[in-house]
């Protein structure tokens, strides 16, 4: 799978052993930035992330600020995003099966590592179910 992330100054840590775990699972990454911990704000990324995702450079997008509610924000500004915050995984695994989320966003002050790769790792093996729920995509779709 084709996984495009990106993040503010606040992730640039996590995001690179994010980034790591990814490749080592065989997942093709394309590290959209930001390149370092230098201060940047969180909406650049988030919209730059979303535009690779609607444009199909990737399969799917993972965004990371402080809370990732900014950037999560800011990844759904971009028409045909489908991004959700999450902090756990159950929510993760249902953002997938129930709404076919194609951004997942967190917040490297909100989860650690071990939580991080939990929510990454149930999210990413998530499957839209379709059916009863394919109707209500086409709604979010429609706002």
């Amino acid at each position: 799978m084709k996984i495009a992330i990106a993040n503010d100054h606040v992730a640039y840590e996590l995001k690179l052993l994010l980034v790591d775990h990814l490749r080592a699972a065989g997942h093709d990454v394309a590290d959209l930035g930001a390149h370092s911990a230098e201060s940047t704000d969180y909406p650049t990324w988030g919209r730059a992330l979303g535009e690779a995702v609607a444009a199909g450079e990737a399969d799917r997008g993972i965004a990371i600020c402080g809370s990732g509610v900014g950037i999560s924000i800011a990844a759904n500004k971009v028409s045909g995003v489908r991004a959700v915050c999450c902090s756990e995984p159950y929510s993760a695994l249902m953002s997938r099966q129930h709404n076919d989320a194609n951004v997942l966003a967190f917040g490297a002050r909100v989860v650690g590592l071990g939580m991080a790769l939990m929510i990454v790792d149930t999210w990413l093996a998530g499957e839209f179910e379709g059916g009863r729920h394919s109707a209500r995509v086409g709604q979010i779709t429609d706002c």
